[in-house]
């Protein structure tokens, strides 16, 4: 692979399985969603070796059968909640989380403060007044990037970005794996925020400790993992915010307003 992708390395995947020979894949995506599609396929009659790791060998097979295979807790989803937690300053538990397969999701939530009561297979997030960004061990300001499995997932960036403006401390977020991810902070910025936007990959985040609330604001959710921090962002504000083209948001987050109605939001779809 010339570089690494889930959606590329899954796509060959399923090619291999029944073409003729032997297919070898180097620099393979090595993804929990990559690997539950291997483990699947072998369970369906394929031969895939190395799953878990970035070389792929697939012996071609003639035909697949039927299997039972349970999807996967959505880790991106678990992450979200966390953050909604530890911004609203709420009591959780996020039950059949999947723990093992979060890699180091816990950790680095753990380094922006947010205590985690991991229990079995469910994560309990108790309601905190403050939380406490790490520094580095040589007392430097800690740098969250994303990058490929077992690194950071891209895609909980704006969720840690939206959670270090109420943090205790300062943190530099590093957007290196896509383009155009940080341009959701102007509305952070609005709703009381003090965050730097150094180029279109970094930006600097000063936690308020909570000495001032965000505040709601009419906004526009670009994307969808930035449509799901601002709607974090708006949970813990003070007063009403209106997040607009929000099915952006519904891509990765099904009846989401609901859902959270249940736990005690006060929202409206429009």
């Amino acid at each position: 692979m010339d570089e690494i992708s889930v959606t590329g390395t899954a796509n060959v995947v399923m090619a291999a399985v029944l073409a003729k020979g032997k297919t070898t894949i180097y620099n393979a995506a090595c993804e929990p969603y990559v690997q539950q599609l291997c483990k699947l396929l072998n369970r369906m009659g394929a031969r895939i070796s190395g799953v878990g790791s970035n070389l792929l060998i697939i012996e071609g097979v003639e035909s697949l059968g039927g299997a039972e295979h349970r999807m996967l807790p959505d880790m991106i989803e678990v992450g979200s909640f966390i953050g909604l937690a530890a911004m609203t300053q709420s009591d959780l538990t996020i039950k059949g989380a999947g723990v093992a397969d979060l890699g180091i999701i816990p950790h680095m939530f753990e380094r922006m403060g947010i205590e985690l009561d991991i229990q079995g297979d469910n994560i309990r997030i108790p309601a905190q007044e403050h939380y406490e960004i790490q520094s580095f061990i040589d007392g430097s300001i800690l740098t969250i990037y994303d990058a490929p499995w077992p690194g950071f997932t891209p895609d909980l960036m704006s969720i840690m970005l939206v959670v270090a403006t109420q943090a205790r401390g300062s943190v530099l977020i590093h957007q290196k794996m896509f383009e155009s991810r940080l341009f959701f902070v102007d509305k952070l910025i609005d709703m009381g925020a003090q965050i730097i936007l150094c180029d279109p990959h970094r930006a600097t985040v000063i936690g308020l400790d909570r000495r001032q609330a965000l505040r709601g604001i009419s906004m526009t959710s670009p994307d969808i993992r930035a449509g799901v921090a601002l709607l974090i962002a708006a949970l813990s504000a003070k007063g009403k915010s209106v997040i607009h083209n929000v099915n952006q948001i519904d891509r990765g987050y099904q009846f989401i307003e609901e859902r959270l109605k249940n736990i005690g939001a006060q929202i409206a779809r429009i």
